[in-house]
């Protein structure tokens, strides 16, 4: 049975619930209550719930939980030298911060540059800060996905390998204590998300797949 709380957070979750232990022997009253505080906002960020996508691979889902941002349909990179459209998800402290798959794929790349740490919601993010890349070979063509780290989010967990085959709503990583997260795709595709959109990672359906794509 898979833990409701993602593994990355036993790193803090451990040591906070020692030194409750620690402070409930000591009789620190004030003490102990803080540390199970800070024990149940640890779990709450960590949490990793179920979630259960569509069907179809004429369906892409999100990425990630969060409100998009912004939605730039004239998007160029190495990988995407003809153009793509780049749909970004901005995510705050209260979001759920596992991020999934969005589509069925091979991992064709896998890149991690370092930046600067600009505030998520701000749109150079997405070119200057410190962040994780992971390209897609897929039915729709290929698909990007970039882990962007924040003013406050510093810390990115990438769990994919290269060529490693996965599925729509697969756990991909984690970005700690707010965010951002990128979905790169064809051109071709047919956008259902709109700018102000709430999403649910590996649950909400961001754009269907353009019709060559779906024979």
């Amino acid at each position: 049975m898979r833990s409701p709380i993602e593994a990355d957070g036993f790193r803090f979750i451990v040591p906070l619930l020692a030194l409750t232990v620690i402070f409930y022997f000591l009789n620190w009253a004030v003490a102990m209550w803080t540390m199970i505080g800070l024990v149940a906002f640890v779990a709450y960020f960590f949490r990793d719930p179920t979630r259960v996508g569509p069907d179809g691979d004429d369906l892409m889902v999100a990425p990630a939980d969060g409100k998009v941002a912004k939605i730039d349909t004239a998007y160029f990179s190495e990988d995407y030298p003809d153009g793509a459209i780049c749909i970004s998800i901005f995510l705050s402290i209260f979001n759920v911060h596992v991020q999934r798959i969005p589509v069925a794929g091979d991992v064709l790349r896998k890149i991690y540059n370092k930046g600067k740490f600009l505030a998520a919601w701000n749109h150079k993010a997405s070119y200057d800060n410190e962040q994780n890349y992971v390209a897609l070979d897929t039915k729709w063509g290929k698909v990007g996905i970039k882990q962007i780290a924040g003013l406050v989010a510093r810390r990115i967990v990438c769990r994919v390998k290269m060529g490693q085959a996965l599925q729509k709503g697969d756990r991909m990583g984690l970005i700690r204590f707010g965010s951002r997260v990128d979905l790169i795709i064809p051109s071709s595709a047919h956008i259902i998300s709109k700018v102000g959109d709430k999403v649910k990672g590996g649950e909400t359906v961001m754009a269907r797949a353009p019709l060559e794509a779906r024979r």
